[in-house]
């Protein structure tokens, strides 16, 4: 019983925080090491992410399918569909020749918290520095910008480092305006999130158990409903405030995980 609270725990910090720019795998991590969540070949961690995927085609359903409709005439429908994959190919590539070294050695709670203080205090930054955005419209980017992106969301591979925070950050540093950057990260996170989830599955599939699965799925389902809050409110919220409340709340988690870390190990 324990675990599946565990579990139910972890998936609703996992929905609050994929797409926030504070890195949801990292919390995961610090989190599980605290509370002692051993899941086999760190597999929970990736795949409970398939809740936050389902919640974000779910709020996005009518965009995805009225960009799919477009496909066959609208040339640029086919465009942003091409950027969509030229943004998701060094991820995946990178991905899955680095899965055994990030898994191994990346997935540790103290480069967690050294990678969330030093994003957040890049978000600090930023949010004093005044862009002129060039672009306002996810889906009309120029396809450099989405490549460009691309190349920049696989420094999330670092956990703590925050994929929508890495892409946010590179849309903003490219010419996007804050809700374009973010809306993007939401489209790029489908193919992204569903490959990791893939690949990590069809690499962990022979040792997960019953009670492992029991555990994802309790995970992804509260992954999903806290996910469908965040993902309707995000966008509004960074329009009005910025990132300056999630740089602190890096540089707090960070900061508290090294202090525990190096009192209690």
């Amino acid at each position: 019983m324990i675990e599946f609270l565990q579990a139910a725990f972890l998936g609703i910090v996992e929905g609050l925080t994929e797409f926030l720019p504070v890195s949801s795998t990292g919390h995961l991590l610090l989190l599980g090491h605290f509370i002692n969540f051993q899941s086999t070949g760190k597999a929970f961690e990736v795949l409970v992410q398939l809740g936050s995927i389902l919640a974000l085609v779910v709020v996005y359903a009518h965009r995805l399918i009225d960009i799919a409709r477009r496909l066959p005439y609208d040339p640029a429908a086919r465009r942003f569909v091409i950027g969509v994959l030229v943004a998701f190919l060094p991820a995946a590539f990178l991905g899955a020749l680095l899965h055994g070294f990030i898994k191994d050695v990346l997935f540790n709670p103290y480069v967690v918290c050294f990678t969330l203080i030093g994003g957040g205090l890049i978000l600090l930054m930023l949010d004093e520095y005044v862009l002129e955005p060039r672009y306002t419209d996810a889906t009309r980017f120029p396809l450099s910008v989405y490549a460009k992106i691309g190349f920049i969301q696989c420094l999330a591979m670092i956990p703590g480092v925050s994929r929508s925070g890495a892409t946010i950050v590179g849309g903003l540093l490219l010419g996007a305006d804050k809700r374009s950057a973010a809306e993007f990260s939401f489209f790029l996170a489908m193919p992204t999130m569903a490959g990791a989830f893939v690949y990590d599955l069809a690499k962990n599939y022979s040792q997960l158990s019953l009670n492992d699965g029991a555990l994802i799925v309790v995970g992804f389902i509260c992954a999903f409903v806290s996910g469908l809050i965040v993902v309707r409110s995000f966008l509004d919220y960074i329009g009005r405030h910025g990132f300056t409340p999630f740089a602190w709340w890096r540089i707090i988690v960070g900061s508290v995980g090294l202090a525990a870390l190096f009192a209690f190990g």
